[in-house]
């Protein structure tokens, strides 16, 4: 991958779009970390939710590159935030291997071993999670959330 890069799109005057694109190295997580968080609390979302949503996040990316990219580190990662009136949703789409939706489940909690809770976190903290492979290549996960009701 040649680099990375952000854009932000207003494609409408009442939803803007952000995309962040950021090479699969670990050490790039870091800036779809900062960049997600203030969004969210722009969303209106408590800190303690947006750390949560960050953290879940970031366990994505981290499958990305650790299953869809067996650990290449230079291969693309894409967010792309989306700001709809009761909705907050977050895209992240790579290029690697498909994921299997139907082995995506998260491990008995019972069955105590690191790793492997990270799929139960992300569907813990988001209300509707969906693996998208009928995209060319790759995979697009979409994690929405419900924003906060605004108190008038």
């Amino acid at each position: 991958m040649s680099g990375g890069g952000v854009t932000i799109e207003n494609t409408d005057s009442r939803q803007e779009t952000v995309t962040l694109t950021v090479p699969s190295h670990p050490r790039f997580l870091y800036v779809i970390r900062s960049a997600l968080y203030p969004l969210i609390i722009d969303a209106g979302f408590r800190k303690r939710d947006a750390a949560k949503m960050v953290l879940a996040v970031d366990e994505a990316c981290s499958n990305i590159i650790r299953h869809a990219y067996g650990g290449q580190d230079d291969q693309p990662i894409t967010l792309t935030v989306e700001f709809p009136e009761d909705r907050f949703l977050i895209r992240l789409r790579d290029y690697g291997k498909k994921a299997d939706p139907s082995e995506i489940a998260p491990r008995d909690l019972a069955d105590v071993r690191p790793g492997g809770l990270g799929t139960f976190f992300i569907k813990a903290v988001f209300d509707d999670v969906q693996y998208d492979t009928s995209v060319d290549r790759g995979t697009l996960l979409t994690m929405a959330k419900t924003k906060p009701q605004v108190s008038q």
